[in-house]
């Protein structure tokens, strides 16, 4: 597999690349999509950026001031995409013309025959903080500012154990040259509107635990969202980071009801449990620490018992109960 050096000295020779991150994207995802684009253009390259979801509300400042560009790839590139099935339709429309991956989730399912993977890295932001290094790049704040989003949102203000001494070093090199951490990490971690607050205390109302206190599950259907007017991408998560903190549980489970009715799991755990561990199981995948899949054919009552169901087989098969 090549190493950040032999990929810098692809992209080199590359012009007219787009640059394409996962649906439903987080600020990882993102981060490292506009800060990528941003760099590539501060060397004078054109260098367009795709996404299949609506950019989250509260991630809209990784775009400000970043104009489109109308033209044809030249090459088409992915970052912080596990396997193609999260493209949604990025892969039927570029998915032919993608020549290199870009990620750093350990479970990366090749789609591609040039793949850069590193599993070491807290955030692939990391990853593409180094790649313009190599380049050679000149980033402005807001390339500062987008790769800050990607590593501080990927490990949860520098609180997950994915942190390693490298990450800080990174980091705190986009500090020094004038990442805007402070505003970023209010944007991203203390700013919420009414509307999500409310949403919260409904999600709050539906927590069970389970499996010997070993579990906490919470579930999202439309109707919080619906009722509330809280805009998905402003909800960010703390009720599901509060359940998951619960003293004792090693595996916490967001069900999310989506705008089409089908169920998405979302999934934290503390060793030694393994959230990708569950997530494969459906389908899914991500990391040790925090994991996503599908509950395909369910409706949010069977993905509840499902889910509760493969949760204490797994935790019986690592013997935590």
């Amino acid at each position: 597999m090549p190493d950040c050096k032999e990929i810098a000295a692809l992209i080199k020779g590359w012009d007219d690349i787009l640059v394409i991150c996962h649906e439903n994207p987080d600020g990882d995802a993102l981060g490292s999509m506009f800060g990528l684009v941003r760099g590539l253009r501060s060397m004078g390259k054109r260098a367009g950026w795709y996404c299949a979801s609506p950019l989250p509300r509260k991630f809209a400042y990784l775009e400000q001031g970043l104009s489109g560009e109308d033209f044809a790839p030249a090459h088409i590139l992915t970052v912080d995409v596990a396997d193609s099935k999260l493209l949604g339709d990025a892969w039927e429309k570029f998915g032919d013309g993608i020549e290199l991956a870009i990620d750093h989730h350990s479970i990366h399912r090749p789609f591609v025959d040039v793949r850069w993977v590193d599993p070491e890295s807290a955030a692939t932001a990391e990853m593409v903080w180094l790649l313009l290094k190599e380049l050679g790049a000149k980033p402005d704040i807001q390339t500062l500012g987008c790769l800050y989003t990607g590593i501080v949102t990927d490990t949860g203000c520098f609180r997950y154990r994915n942190v390693t001494p490298r990450t800080l070093r990174l980091a705190a090199e986009l500090l020094e040259l004038g990442a805007p951490a402070g505003d970023i990490n209010k944007n991203i971690f203390e700013n919420k509107n009414l509307a999500a607050v409310r949403a919260e205390v409904m999600e709050l109302n539906t927590l069970e635990v389970f499996c010997e206190g070993k579990c906490s599950m919470i579930q999202i259907p439309r109707s919080i969202i619906e009722s509330t007017g809280a805009d998905e991408g402003d909800m960010d998560g703390s009720v599901g980071r509060a359940a998951a903190e619960i003293e004792g549980v090693l595996l916490f489970v967001s069900l999310k009801e989506k705008e089409d009715g089908s169920i998405k799991a979302s999934l934290r755990a503390t060793p030694p449990a393994n959230a990708a561990a569950i997530a494969q199981r459906f389908g899914g995948g991500g990391h040790v620490g925090a994991a996503g899949c599908p509950l395909e054919g369910m409706d949010m009552a069977e993905a509840r018992l499902k889910m509760m169901e493969v949760c204490e087989e797994y935790l019986k098969e690592i013997g935590s109960i």
